[in-house]
């Protein structure tokens, strides 16, 4: 049975850090880099409702959030979560994750995916690790299938955007069998694109 608790992650270049309220400044930032909060499929919060979101992730129990930082400037980059966590069947999925625009594209995703997917399945012993998102996320979906992730189906009229409307809910996973081809596909992605971690 896993046991998932908080913890600081470094690889390269990008640290994933237990999410505090020392991180409100640096998300907001991060968020206001290219305004996040205003794309209706995202769950970015406004300037003003930050502290709050902050606050919103240390009260779900079944929730370990982290902001992403960068080793070199100290910047926060976002914020990614293991969440939706199940001891009993070695289960966690990823999300709540959003990068401020200048870095998304960038080695920075896949430099997450790899310390979190890592650290589940080579570290917590995980079985499966799923991923969701929005269903008019699109970007969010060529995200998730660029790492090799499977879509199990949708979840139809599952969950409420901040807007008020109902989204569909598309959902992945990744078994254990298939992580070690998926890692090191990652690492052959970071090191074609120069990303070669050090």
């Amino acid at each position: 049975m896993i046991h998932v608790a908080p913890l600081t992650l470094d690889f390269n270049g990008v640290r994933l850090e237990p999410l505090s309220l020392d991180h409100v400044d640096g998300l907001r930032a991060a968020a206001a880099d290219g305004q996040l909060w205003n794309i209706r499929v995202t769950s970015v919060p406004e300037p003003h409702r930050t502290q709050a979101y902050v606050h919103a992730a240390f009260e779900m129990q079944d929730r370990v959030a982290f902001a992403v930082v960068d080793v070199a400037s100290n910047r926060v980059l976002g914020t990614t979560s293991y969440h939706d966590i199940v001891p009993e069947l070695d289960r966690v999925e990823i999300g709540y994750t959003w990068y401020a625009q200048s870095v998304q594209r960038s080695h920075v995703n896949t430099s997450c995916k790899l310390l979190l997917l890592s650290h589940a399945f080579d570290t917590l012993g995980c079985a499966v690790v799923g991923l969701r998102t929005d269903n008019f996320n699109f970007a969010s979906q060529a995200a998730i299938e660029r790492l090799g992730a499977r879509k199990d189906g949708v979840l139809r009229h599952h969950a409420l955007r901040r807007d008020g409307t109902v989204r569909d809910t598309v959902m992945y996973s990744i078994v254990r069998g298939e992580w070690p081809e998926m890692k090191a596909q990652l690492h052959y992605r970071l090191e074609r694109h120069g990303h070669t971690p050090c």
